[in-house]
């Protein structure tokens, strides 16, 4: 019975554990990010205000997320892809 019960507990944990990492993106201009949710290379990206979060995406370097996600709403000042963030250098390269 216990065996039953330990069982259970690990199968109904096992969806939070499993979650990806989110994504996230601070954009230097406010009025360019989208007031609906939107969908770039499988990432479903909401913004408020100028902070965006993402859950999903395909599987690519963060850098290229972000020049994707910069080509159609603006600058970022600060961006992170499924769990990694870029460094100042990156985010200067992303913008260009």
């Amino acid at each position: 019975m216990r065996a039953l019960l330990l069982a259970a507990a690990l199968f109904a944990a096992a969806p939070a554990l499993a979650q990806a990492p989110i994504s996230s993106a601070v954009f230097t201009d406010a009025t360019r990010t989208p007031t609906v949710r939107t969908i770039i290379d499988g990432a479903t990206w909401r913004c408020d205000g100028g902070t965006c979060t993402a859950t999903g995406g395909a599987n690519q370097p963060a850098t290229r997320a972000c020049r994707r996600l910069v080509a159609r709403f603006g600058s970022v000042s600060a961006f992170n892809y499924k769990g990694v963030a870029l460094t100042a250098q990156q985010l200067a390269a992303c913008n260009a």
